[in-house]
Parts: structure tokens; C-alpha cells; sequence
């Protein structure tokens, strides 16, 4: 189990070293998936724990006038760190104490004091410290004096353009999918927990499973085909139902492709005066209960904006329509009934 801790102070994670990686590491994408690979395998080699430094919020976040949009959540960068084989985090707290250490500082009370740095591997565009002065050049040369190494990983391509957050956001501004796919390593998927919520749509003959975002900034909004991770084990029809789904076994009916087709809306429902940002999943032909289950809802494809409806019979005629474009994309034979 992955060890983790939030501050700058504290005991060492590592007293007899580490290798670890550092970035704000949104998304893991392919990028930060060849990161990790190479501090895991220069981790065994040395035989010293494999550790990952990241920040929450992100420091682009946090110094951004606008909210920035997310890749994944806190808890799929936790996730996806244990998968990949790291067994310690520091995942620390970005704010204005940490935003003024200066660069040398954070070598010294961050990388070498609280987690043990032999090796520290970072991406080209890596910059940390006070007014982002501390780069690479900085680190080997603090690294020469104090006893450890200093590494860049080679930027990753796809089709001769860099790998990065930046490029994963554009794409999905886009509403290109598969591009975004491409440059994660995986389908881009949103998860959380199904909540009660108004229960609209069972009385317009859509019973949705409801994901609140929270404070999460969503890159996307509008109507989707999606398929949803997770239920296996939810009920079926004529059925029995298994245990809950775990935040484990939800991602591995994500990673082996086990899903369900369906359509969902993530916006603010103008329709009905929504306040909060919702993601409200249809799950085609499937009947259960999967309140307080952990679902995984992957995007396919785009259908439309929302759209502010003059009345509860216009929205519905429209549900009906998102639900024959998202079952013909999906290749599921038209439903005989509403």
C-alpha cells in the first residue's frame, strides 16, 4: 500500500533514500506514465522505494485567475500513482507558504530532508520554487554538491507534438476523443460516487446515475455517449445483487473494458435552474440500484450543447433523441419504448 503525506515538514519518508519523480501530474498521461515507469525501474535497480512528489492543487491552479479544468481528480492522481507502482506520495499542500520557498529551499527541505532524493526525475518543462525559479540546471548542480542525481525524461510525441496537459485540454476543448485517448494512454473517464438527486429523470422515463463534481472543474459540458465503469456487479433484471463496487474494482471493470452503454448530460441543467455542475448518466436498458457505487463514465462522443427548454415535454422529446444518437454511435439497436 502506498504510503502518503501532505507537508513540507515532517520525518523522512525515505531515510535510506529514494528515487522519485516530480510535476503537478494531472491526467497521468503517456507522458507521466514513461516517468514513472523509469523512476520504478531505476528504483529496483538501486533497490530504494520508488516516490512520487506532486501538488494539490495544482500550482497553475492556484495562481490562475480562471479555474483551471482537470484532467482527473485528486483521487484518480492517487490511484493511478499506486498503479504505477509507486510506494510513497508527497502530495503537497500548493499554497502561499510553499509558492514563496525558494528553489533551493525545496532541494533541501523537500526533496533531500522529507523524501530522501538519490535521484530525481523530472519532465523538460519542470520548474519549482519561488517565482518558478528552480529548473534542472539548478538541481544537478545542488544534486553535485549534496549527494544526489538529477534527471530530464525525453519529451514524449505523438505525431511530432509534444505529450502534455496542455495539449490533452485542447483536445478535449475540441471534443476530439479519440485524440484525447491517444495522448492519456486511455479513455478520458470522470468518477465519483452515484448520489440521490431530484429524480427528474425517472419521471421522464430516464433514470439517471448522478456524479457530483464538487469543486472539480469539468473541461467538458454538454450531451454525450458515454459507457460507464463499474457495475458488473450492480443488479441486472431478474438478477441478484453482488457486493459494492470499490474504488479497486471499478477501476479494473474500467481497465478491462467491461461497460455499459449510455447517454449523460455534465452541465448545470438550465432547463430546471440547476446551480451545481452534474453528471447524470442513462444507462441503456439496465435496471438496479446503484446509489453509493464508485462509476467510472467514459466519454465517447459529443451530441450537443446543452440547451435552456421551453418546458419538461420539449426536454423530454429531445432525451428521446439524444438516446437514438447515442445508441446508433454506441451500435445498439433502437429501444422500443421511451
Amino acid at each position: 500500500m502506498m504510503r502518503i503525506a501532505r507537508d513540507v515538514a515532517g520525518p523522512c519518508l525515505a531515510p535510506h533514500g529514494s528515487v522519485l519523480a516530480v510535476g503537478a501530474l494531472d491526467g497521468l498521461h503517456r507522458g507521466h506514465q514513461a516517468l514513472l515507469a523509469r523512476v520504478r525501474e531505476r528504483a529496483t535497480a538501486l533497490n530504494l522505494p520508488p516516490l512520487a512528489i506532486s501538488f494539490e492543487p495544482l500550482p497553475r491552479a492556484y495562481f490562475s485567475r480562471t479555474p483551471l479544468p482537470r484532467l482527473g481528480s485528486v483521487r484518480d492522481k492517487i490511484e493511478g500513482l499506486a498503479r504505477a507502482g509507486m510506494q510513497r506520495l508527497l502530495l503537497l499542500r500548493f499554497n502561499a507558504a510553499l509558492a514563496a520557498l525558494p528553489a533551493e529551499d525545496f532541494v533541501r527541505r523537500v526533496l533531500l530532508a522529507r523524501a530522501g532524493a538519490r535521484e530525481v526525475w523530472v519532465g523538460e518543462d519542470f520548474r519549482f520554487g519561488h517565482r518558478r525559479s528552480g529548473d534542472l540546471a539548478l538541481l544537478q548542480r545542488m544534486g553535485a554538491e549534496l549527494g544526489f542525481a538529477a534527471h530530464v525524461l525525453e519529451t514524449h510525441l505523438h505525431d511530432g507534438a509534444r505529450i502534455s496537459s496542455s495539449a490533452i485540454r485542447a483536445a478535449l476543448t475540441a471534443d476530439d476523443f479519440a485524440a484525447t485517448a491517444v495522448l492519456l494512454g486511455h479513455p478520458f473517464c470522470i468518477g465519483g460516487r452515484v448520489v440521490r438527486g431530484q429524480q427528474l429523470g425517472r419521471t421522464l422515463g430516464y433514470p439517471t446515475a448522478n456524479i457530483r463534481l464538487g469543486r472539480r472543474v469539468s473541461p467538458i459540458q454538454g450531451i454525450f455517449a458515454v459507457r460507464v465503469h463499474g457495475v458488473d456487479d450492480a443488479p441486472r433484471p431478474g438478477g441478484r445483487s453482488g457486493a459494492s463496487c470499490d474504488r479497486r474494482e471499478c477501476r479494473a471493470a474500467r481497465d478491462t473494458g467491461a461497460s455499459l452503454p449510455g447517454v449523460a448530460s455534465l452541465g448545470l441543467r438550465p432547463t430546471v435552474d440547476g446551480r451545481e455542475l452534474l453528471l447524470e448518466a442513462h444507462l441503456f436498458d439496465f435496471h438496479g440500484d446503484l446509489y453509493g457505487r464508485h462509476l467510472a463514465v467514459e466519454f465517447v462522443r459529443k451530441l450537443r450543447d446543452e440547451e435552456k427548454f421551453a418546458s419538461l415535454d420539449d426536454l423530454t422529446r429531445q432525451m428521446h433523441r439524444d438516446a437514438a444518437a447515442a445508441r446508433a454511435l454506441l451500435g445498439l439497436p433502437l429501444s422500443v419504448s421511451a
